[in-house]
């Protein structure tokens, strides 16, 4: 089922942004008066097409979804009657053309702005940015960090979940400053601490980088309780529960998931007697057989094949909704569209003069599992990953690399400037280059998304 799930997430992902970036070239198109031949979803044989339009624009839908492309009407690809010149892309006048071309690009911001709104009005969960003990010997320790304190403002900007920290702290970690973070105890005090990156390695960034600054989330005593088993699994077998709160294991008490879980892991195959609350009453002694199970790193672990969380009830203190008004909230997504954008060219400039590692690069295997990996963590977090990946087309397509959009836009700078279109010889040659340039992209992604199969 999560194989399934995942395929069928990152399908829907994939064709929703092709769909999206191409409307934005087919109707500035047809608003610039330009003749639209076709509108393709993928490469390669049909698989299906019909004619629509006053144009008899053809639809088509083909055998390799990894794209897409909208075909007009242009005399370089072939015979025009004259009858139609004017409709013609390439007699268009170069600021038309920079529109056509650019609208692919807008219509992905567009679309992130859009799925931001929506968000930000219904309203976003989070936890809230309550620290633990700082890691002994990491700027967080070295700041001065305490068990307990909640992270109000970094900078100048203000925190209300872990997901602003984590955010902000990783546009600051790139650029390797040295930041204040305003804290409040649980008294109401105020207090400063002074939080250094500038000692991050490139490598550092590749993982989770606050846990390398030492930054850790505040993990308050909350016994975990069975959610929903699966059918013939350990904790099915040996008679737990959906509701059951696991009380101890083995005689010891159980204050966390990261607890039960790392207990379970470690005895695969061994019995563990377990002690839940179930209705007000304790049973003890209930005999739990984890099932081995063998990682993809070769570590074999423990499973009782349930789920195990915290009680809503419990767990609601540290809880927090992020909610705007409908003005509020477009601002509020203007503003992510923009950070996101300026920060994707940070990184990537970062990763050409080798500040940031390469393995930053994420290829089609990664980007599907984030798909199904939000698709299962619901409609919240799947538009949030929609909304990057929206950004993430944008801001590629833009880049001034021949075969792609930003490509066309150098081509018809450099027209404006020159007074006459760039030579076919010379737009040949850096169509040539375009294409080594984004094999050697996707094949170092690709490299990268097997890199994270084998290393697990």
């Amino acid at each position: 089922m999560t194989l399934i799930t995942t395929v069928l997430a990152f399908v829907a992902a994939l064709g929703c942004l092709i769909v999206i970036h191409e409307f934005g070239h087919y109707l500035m198109a047809r608003w610039c008066n330009v003749k639209v031949l076709r509108f393709s979803i993928g490469f390669g044989k049909p698989l299906w097409r019909t004619l629509r339009g006053r144009d008899r624009t053809e639809w088509a839908v083909t055998a390799v979804p990894l794209g897409g492309y909208v075909k007009m009407l242009d005399e370089r690809e072939g015979e025009v009657p004259p009858g139609e010149l004017p409709r013609a892309f390439n007699r268009q006048p170069v600021l038309k053309r920079i529109a056509i071309v650019i609208a692919g690009p807008v219509a992905n911001f567009l679309m992130a702005i859009a799925l931001y709104w929506i968000l930000f009005v219904h309203g976003i969960p989070g936890l809230k940015p309550v620290t633990g003990a700082a890691i002994p010997g990491t700027p967080a320790a070295v700041a001065g960090f305490k068990s307990g304190e909640t992270i109000a403002r970094i900078g100048e900007e203000p925190v209300r979940t872990w997901q602003d920290v984590r955010w902000i702290l990783l546009q600051r970690a790139v650029q390797r400053t040295t930041t204040s973070v305003e804290v409040r105890n649980e008294k109401g005090e105020i207090a400063w601490r002074t939080l250094d990156l500038s000692g991050l390695a490139a490598s550092d960034l590749d993982s989770d980088f606050l846990k390398v600054l030492g930054l850790r989330r505040f993990q308050p005593d909350l016994p975990p309780s069975i959610g929903r088993t699966a059918s013939g699994g350990a904790a099915e077998r040996a008679g737990l529960k959906t509701g059951d709160e696991i009380v101890s294991i083995n005689d010891r008490g159980i204050g966390s998931v990261e607890q039960a879980v790392k207990i379970i892991q470690d005895h695969p195959g061994k019995t563990l007697l377990f002690a839940v609350r179930r209705n007000g009453a304790v049973l003890s002694a209930i005999a739990v057989t984890p099932d081995p199970y063998v990682e993809k790193n070769g570590r074999t672990v423990g499973r009782i094949n349930a789920v195990l969380q915290v009680r809503e009830e419990a767990l609601a203190k540290y809880l927090t909704v992020v909610r705007y008004g409908p003005v509020d909230s477009m601002i509020q997504a203007l503003s992510k569209t923009w950070e996101t954008s300026v920060f994707s060219l940070k990184m990537l400039g970062k990763m050409i003069v080798g500040e940031v590692s390469l393995k930053n690069l994420s290829g089609p295997i990664t980007i599907a599992d984030y798909a199904g990996q939000s698709a299962q963590g619901g409609w919240i977090s799947y538009l949030f990953f929609l909304a990057l990946i929206s950004i993430s087309l944008g801001v590629l397509n833009l880049l001034p690399i021949p075969v792609l959009d930003g490509g066309h836009l150098m081509y018809y700078m450099l027209e404006i400037f020159k007074g006459s279109p760039v030579s076919d010889r010379a737009v040949e040659i850096g169509q040539h280059v375009g294409v080594a340039l984004l094999f050697t992209l996707m094949a170092l992604a690709l490299y990268n998304d097997i890199n994270r199969l084998i290393s697990g």
